[in-house]
């Protein structure tokens, strides 16, 4: 256990990952490391390319999903290229094995009257200015959760209608504010100072004056998809990729979708473009030049 305390130490200070992400690797590091004990395969040099697709036929045996296994060979594959660079091993058994190919699923989004009727169902205590405020900004910025709770008040400009947040690998970006969020932040903030503790910089805090944690959001918007009558769970994901969806279907914009949501590589970005067929086919219609219908 001391090379994954080693690594997840140099995740922490070196990479700056998230406690969440540094929990995944240490849960997929000690799950193989497990698999390795119970075929007495002593240490890590002694794993080879043979044992890891082992590692993942057994897995995938179990039934566990193609993407959770890939998750842990990335895993296993990150936590080799540390260990190559410590001296710790010669190679990297992990860098050719493949996990089975899982289908990708495309979440459905909301549709703009569910989200119409979700964000105007917002009341006037405390609690409810805050959540709305929470949900507007999800959808109007298409913000991650880890985003949303880590936002401070300085990183929020309603008068430029402008917020900075820190995305994945501590990237940071800077995302216009719609003029409905800009309208239920302000809201919440004339209430913010009578919840928030002595010294408490976050934008979004909870009854105990402290920042308000992801557990909570995800928890008070589960509450609000119910109340609201939503057919399916409200999440913040949900909003973003309503936000998303929503953007690049009225744009066309996929490179503009990419950079607001922080997306690294546009292919994460085209899981967006499942448009409906009629939109696509109108677009088609009105605009290439060698379809467009003659009057």
């Amino acid at each position: 256990m001391k090379l994954i305390d080693s690594f997840i130490s140099y995740l922490q200070t070196e990479r700056r990952c998230s406690p969440h992400t540094r929990q995944n690797y240490r849960r997929d590091l000690v799950r193989i490391k497990e698999f390795c004990t119970a075929r007495a395969i002593s240490d890590w040099r002694s794993l080879d390319v043979h044992a890891v697709r082992a590692y993942a036929a057994s897995r995938h045996r179990q039934g566990v999903s193609g993407r959770t296994i890939a998750r842990e060979l990335s895993s296993l594959r990150s936590f080799y290229r540390f260990l190559l660079s410590e001296g710790e091993v010669g190679s990297n058994p992990a860098a050719e094995v493949s996990a089975p190919k899982a289908p990708r699923r495309l979440p459905e989004p909301l549709d703009v009257d569910q989200v119409a009727r979700l964000l105007d169902g917002g009341g006037g205590d405390p609690l409810a200015r805050r959540d709305l405020a929470i949900m507007e900004l999800l959808y109007s910025s298409g913000l991650r959760l880890s985003e949303l709770t880590g936002l401070d008040l300085a990183h929020l400009d309603l008068r430029e209608g402008l917020v900075q947040v820190t995305g994945k690998g501590s990237k940071g970006r800077i995302v216009p504010v719609g003029r409905a969020a800009r309208a239920a932040l302000e809201g919440w903030l004339a209430l913010r100072d009578r919840w928030a503790g002595a010294g408490e910089n976050a934008l979004f805090v909870g009854r105990h004056g402290r920042r308000l944690g992801q557990r909570a959001v995800q928890k008070r918007l589960r509450r609000w998809g119910v109340e609201q009558g939503l057919s399916g769970r409200l999440h913040p994901h949900l909003l973003r990729h309503s936000f998303a969806s929503h953007l690049l279907e009225s744009s066309g914009d996929l490179r503009a979708v990419q950079e607001l949501l922080g997306h690294a590589d546009i292919g994460t970005t085209q899981i967006y473009t499942h448009l409906d067929f009629q939109h696509l086919a109108t677009v088609y219609d009105t605009a290439h030049p060698r379809a467009r219908r003659k009057g």
